[in-house]
C-alpha cells in the first residue's frame, strides 16, 4: 500500500459553469484518492470517484466534527477554533447524531412536503405576478430565485420574512470562501444572536412552526435544549435558502440554454422532477460543504488515508463518474439521475432534501408555463456566476419575455 505523494494545489473555481474544474475531473481518472494542497496552504485528501464518496460519507471511521484541528477549511484555516453556536447536527457523529436527527426529521418527511405544495404554489404565482406586472428586464435572482425559498424557509420555521434581509446577508458572508476567519466569525455571531433571540421568544410563546414544535415536544419530555435549537435554526436558516436559490437560478439559466429539454417540459411536465434530479448532478452546487477526518487509516484499493487526515468528498466530480452515469458531462432530462450525491449520502444526506425538490419542480413547471418566452436579456458570456462562493450559484439573472 501507498499515500499519495500529489501535493498540487486544489482548484476551486469552474471555468466552465456547466462543469466540475478540469483538475477534478482529471483526478477523477488518473488519482481518485489523493492529498492536495487547499488555496490557503493547508493539505488535505480528496475522493472525487462515485464509490469511494459514498464510502467516505458512510464509513463510521470519518469524523464529520468541523471542530477537529485537521478538519479542512478552504480559506487556510484549520478545523478548531472558537464557534458562537452549539455543535450542529451536520458536524456530529455517534452517539449524538441519531438523536439529534431523528428530534427533527419528522419535519421534512415526504408526506409533510407534500401538504406544502400548495403555499409553495401560492408564494410561486405571487412573485410571478408581480414580475409580469413589473418592468423589464428583471433579475431572476432577486425577482423569484432567492424570495420563494427565503420565504418558505421563514414560515417553516417562524421567522419573521421582514427580516430576511438580514439572514441573506450573514447567510452570504458565511458562505463566501474569500473572506477572513474573523469576517466569518463575525457574521456567524451576529446571526447566532438573533436566532437566540426568536428562540427565547419561542420558548414563552411556542408558536404553530418548526421552532415553536420542537419547544413543545422538549418540553413535554423534559427540559428544552436552547443551545441545540440555535444551532438547529442556524443550520436550517442557511441551507434551507441559500442552496436552493441557486439552484432556481442555475437550473432556468440551464434549460433556456437547452431549448430541446424544455420544450420536452413543456409537451409533458411529468418530467419536470427528473429533469430537477439532472439539474441537481449536472450542477452539484455544494461541492466543497461537506468534509471528514478520517479517525483512523482508511484502504482505498492501493492508496491509504491516515488518520487524523483531513478529507473533501469532490461530489461534483462523483456525479460525473462514467461508471455510474453514462455520458455523465452530457446535460440528459431522461436520464435517471437519482442517485446523484448533490444532497450528499449517509446517515448526514441532507434533511430538506425533499423541501428543495418540491419548491424546484413547482418553480420550473410554473416559470415556463407561465411565462412561455421566457428568455436571456443579456448574451451568456456576460452572466457572472459565483465562484467566490461555498455554494456554487448566479449572482444575477437578468431575463425578459
Amino acid at each position: 500500500m501507498t499515500t499519495a505523494d500529489s501535493t498540487e494545489t486544489l482548484q476551486i473555481a469552474r471555468t466552465c459553469p456547466y462543469a466540475p474544474p478540469e483538475q477534478h475531473l482529471r483526478l477523477l481518472r488518473e488519482q481518485p484518492v489523493t492529498e492536495v494542497t487547499l488555496p490557503g496552504g493547508s493539505n488535505a485528501w480528496v475522493a472525487t470517484r462515485y464509490q469511494d464518496i459514498r464510502k467516505v460519507l458512510s464509513d463510521p471511521r470519518f469524523s464529520a466534527d468541523r471542530r477537529h484541528p485537521n478538519a479542512p477549511k478552504l480559506n487556510g484555516e484549520m478545523g478548531g477554533g472558537e464557534s458562537p453556536l452549539p455543535k450542529m447536527m451536520l458536524e456530529m457523529d455517534p452517539p449524538e447524531h441519531g438523536p439529534a436527527r431523528r428530534a427533527v426529521i419528522g419535519e421534512f418527511t415526504v408526506r409533510r412536503m407534500a401538504a406544502l405544495r400548495p403555499r409553495i404554489q401560492q408564494i410561486v404565482d405571487e412573485h410571478l405576478d408581480a414580475m409580469l406586472a413589473g418592468p423589464r428586464p428583471v433579475d431572476l435572482v432577486q425577482a423569484l430565485a432567492l424570495p420563494v425559498p427565503s420565504l418558505v424557509i421563514c414560515e417553516l420555521l417562524g421567522v419573521p420574512y421582514d427580516e430576511h434581509d438580514f439572514f441573506q446577508t450573514h447567510s452570504a458572508q458565511l458562505l463566501n470562501h474569500t473572506i477572513t476567519p474573523q469576517e466569518r466569525q463575525h457574521a456567524a455571531l451576529e446571526l447566532a444572536i438573533y436566532l437566540d433571540k426568536l428562540i427565547k421568544a419561542k420558548e414563552e410563546n411556542p408558536t404553530d412552526d418548526l421552532l415553536g414544535r420542537q419547544v413543545r415536544k422538549q418540553r413535554e419530555s423534559g427540559e428544552v435544549d436552547h443551545g441545540g435549537l440555535l444551532s438547529l435554526a442556524f443550520l436550517l436558516l442557511i441551507a434551507g435558502h441559500e442552496t436552493t436559490a441557486n439552484m432556481i437560478s442555475l437550473g432556468t439559466y440551464m434549460l433556456l440554454q437547452h431549448p430541446d429539454a424544455l420544450d420536452a417540459l413543456r409537451a409533458d411536465p411529468d418530467k419536470t422532477a427528473g429533469a430537477v434530479e439532472e439539474l441537481l448532478r449536472h450542477f452539484t452546487i455544494a461541492e466543497f460543504a461537506i468534509m471528514r477526518v478520517a479517525l483512523e487509516d482508511v484502504e482505498f484499493g492501493d492508496t491509504v488515508i491516515p488518520a487524523g487526515a483531513g478529507v473533501l468528498t469532490l461530489a461534483n466530480a462523483g456525479n460525473r463518474d462514467p461508471e455510474v452515469f453514462e455520458e455523465a458531462d452530457r446535460f440528459d432530462i431522461e436520464r435517471d439521475a437519482r442517485s446523484h450525491l448533490a444532497f450528499g449520502y449517509g446517515p448526514h444526506q441532507c434533511l430538506g432534501q425533499s423541501l428543495a425538490r418540491v419548491e424546484l419542480e413547482i418553480v420550473f413547471s410554473t416559470l415556463f408555463r407561465r411565462i412561455p418566452g421566457l428568455r436571456l436579456a443579456v448574451p451568456a458570456e456576460q452572466l457572472s456566476f459565483k465562484d467566490d462562493a461555498a455554494v456554487y450559484g448566479m449572482h444575477e439573472l437578468p431575463v425578459t419575455w
